[in-house]
């Protein structure tokens, strides 16, 4: 068995280039701060004079006609599990046949993931964007003037995807917030208009962002709870941080319910393959009374989102699927079931075709894709790679922006069994090098835990040239983990090189 695990931050690695005929949107969105590449501003989520000014996402919107009062939505914030809880839910959606509009970010390969429309789920088209945008220049460019050039990359994105939706009759959004909650230009969105609310996780990610501790964070993402409007949290929570959910929840006169309530007998049975990819069974049997009754039992849920962390993920989205249909949206058992078993987001979790394994330069290799970036999130893959591939014997190739935890990281991941090298590697961080961590920085990060968990290591460094290969430095007869550097390709080169050896199996993270 080979698993590669190529990480990175989720929208770095990539090589093509967007549609042509996108070029126009490009260049105006380019010219707008983007946070994504340049790091998010202290304080920029908190309600502070350093916040995110909301003000100017509701100018915004109104010059464009507030399209987004035009629809119900969805609004789903969260540390983690927002983009896979919203695949989850518009599936369902979709599956029931109605039309959804599902907003994510960041993308993988290009900026029309994070707009999904319709009954299919697809990603918008380059030439529908392209046209929706030119018709709305004019207003978009006038917003730009009026606000001094303050409004960001993201929101004016966030303000197309929400005219687009209008545009096409969307019956329901589903809307991922993008940072927080209480300050995020998703959190545009009225009271009346939502649905519901859903808050995935709490964890220490965006620290600074977001007012420097994990209780500062919770207040933030409570920032998406909407007067009357039922929330669903996922969790499980620490009771301080739930405490506040619930107590923002109260104050809103907002019912709760909870992905988490012991009355919910979600289990993970074990794993199986559908045309060749691995798909974890599980069971979720919820029954939910306080607030709401709300019931269902799903046996043998074949989810091709792996991990316990997907399963709960797929339980949360089912909570609010639940909500919905007592507020009306007519959702089967079958239309669960079915949505839960089609949804799919790149990069979590996400297992290559053999095809598209030859097209990376390595045939025959189990490739695992994840984009997980934080301790929390490692944990959540090493489980997932000890459940799914047991007895693999692992190469990471990892990459990592700045601001990220790197020592937590390389803990998480140096606990997994028969992990054999560690490549790290550098790609650009949505499209530039400012948030980029080197490779030699993040190699040592993997170095310090690696010394703090008494493992024997190989320091080495990948040469771009053929003539070094992996068995002339000496190291295919050590029994220590392997931590290299390198160029991206060099390093795929040399993970395909070090599992060629019949002792070895590789992993692509």
């Amino acid at each position: 068995m080979v698993c590669s695990v190529l990480h990175n931050t989720r929208n770095g690695f990539s090589t093509l280039r967007e549609d042509p005929q996108l070029d126009e949107l490009m260049e105006f969105l380019n010219n707008l701060n983007n946070f994504e590449k340049l790091g998010v501003p202290k304080d920029a989520g908190t309600d502070s004079e350093g916040g995110f000014d909301l003000g100017r996402m509701r100018r915004l919107m109104g010059l464009l006609g507030n399209p987004q009062s035009r629809f119900k939505t969805v609004h789903i914030a969260g540390t983690k599990g927002k983009g896979s809880t919203a695949a989850f839910l518009s599936s369902i959606l979709r599956a029931e046949g109605y039309s959804v509009g599902c907003y994510t970010s960041p993308h993988i390969q290009t900026i029309r993931e994070r707009i999904t429309l319709g009954r299919w789920g697809e990603p918008v088209s380059a030439k529908a964007l392209s046209h929706h945008f030119k018709r709305r220049r004019e207003v978009l460019e006038r917003a730009v003037k009026l606000e001094i050039g303050c409004l960001s990359h993201f929101e004016v994105f966030t303000a197309i995807a929400f005219s687009l939706f209008a545009e096409e009759n969307t019956e329901i959004a589903v809307v991922e917030a993008g940072l927080g909650g209480a300050r995020d230009a998703t959190n545009v969105i009225s009271g009346s208009d939502v649905a519901i609310s859903i808050i995935t996780t709490v964890g220490e990610e965006h620290l600074d962002a977001l007012g420097g501790s994990l209780e500062s964070i919770a207040v933030a993402k409570s920032g998406v709870v909407k007067t009357g409007c039922a929330l669903v949290i996922g969790g499980p929570f620490i009771p301080s941080i739930e405490c506040i959910l619930r107590r923002k929840a109260s104050s809103m006169s907002s019912p709760v319910v909870s992905a988490s309530d012991p009355g919910n007998r979600s289990a993970l049975r074990g794993f199986c393959e559908v045309s060749g990819i691995p798909r974890q069974l599980c069971d979720i049997v919820l029954q939910i009374e306080k607030d709401f009754d709300l019931s269902i039992e799903l046996l043998g849920v074949k989810l091709r989102m792996l991990g316990a962390h997907q399963l709960q993920n797929a339980v949360t989205a089912t909570c609010a699927a639940l909500c919905l249909n007592k507020q009306g949206w007519s959702l089967s058992s079958g239309s669960v079931r079915a949505g839960l078993e089609s949804a799919f987001l790149q990069g979590r979790s996400q297992i290559l075709s053999s095809e598209e394994a030859n097209l990376l330069g390595v045939p025959g290799a189990t490739i695992l894709l994840d984009g997980a970036h934080t301790k929390e999130s490692a944990r959540a893959l090493a489980n997932t790679l000890q459940m799914t591939f047991p007895k693999a014997k692992m190469v990471l190739v990892v990459a990592m922006a700045n601001d990220k935890d790197h020592l937590g990281f390389a803990r998480e991941l140096l606990s997994v069994g028969d992990l054999d090298a560690v490549f790290s590697t550098e790609v650009d961080i949505a499209g530039a090098k400012s948030r980029m961590t080197s490779a030699s920085l993040l190699k040592s990060a993997w170095l310090n835990a690696s010394r703090e968990m008494n493992m024997k290591v190989l320091d080495f460094k990948v040469a771009d040239s053929e003539d070094q290969s992996l068995q002339a430095a000496g190291i295919m007869e050590s029994r220590s983990i392997l931590l290299a550097e390198g160029s991206l390709l060099a390093c795929l080169r040399a993970a395909d090189s070090y599992w060629l050896f019949p002792s070895m199996s590789r992993v692509l993270k």
